[in-house]
């Protein structure tokens, strides 16, 4: 089956538009790989500021409960570091309050 001089007249007739529209599908694809990046950076920005911003709000915490312990806060000196002292129950006092089975949780009831 040769090709006959007709139908490459027909052939070329239609190669820009077949160069068109392989053009456009390029381009598109080049699009949708531009916007998959953008926004996969965009997340990737975003993870990166939410951990650091939980850290930092940890140190901080962490900062401001050292100096509430040891009542070196400049409005609070030391006499509101004795009355927390004082307010504080001792953990010994707490753990008295309750009643723990010595037994709970280590027999299992096998029967049924």
């Amino acid at each position: 089956m040769a090709i006959q001089p007709i139908d490459l007249q027909a052939l070329f007739t239609q190669l820009d538009k077949v160069a068109k529209s392989q053009v456009i599908q390029r381009e598109g694809q080049q699009i949708q790989e531009a916007l998959q990046q953008a926004q996969s950076q965009r997340k990737l920005e975003q993870n990166i500021q939410s951990v650091n911003q939980s850290q930092q709000m940890g140190e901080e915490a962490a900062t401001i409960k050292d100096e509430q312990r040891r009542g070196t806060h400049a409005n609070q000196g030391g006499a509101m570091g004795k009355q927390e002292k004082e307010e504080e129950p001792d953990p010994d006092e707490e753990e008295q309050d309750f009643i723990r089975d010595p037994a709970l949780g280590r027999n299992l009831d096998i029967s049924g």
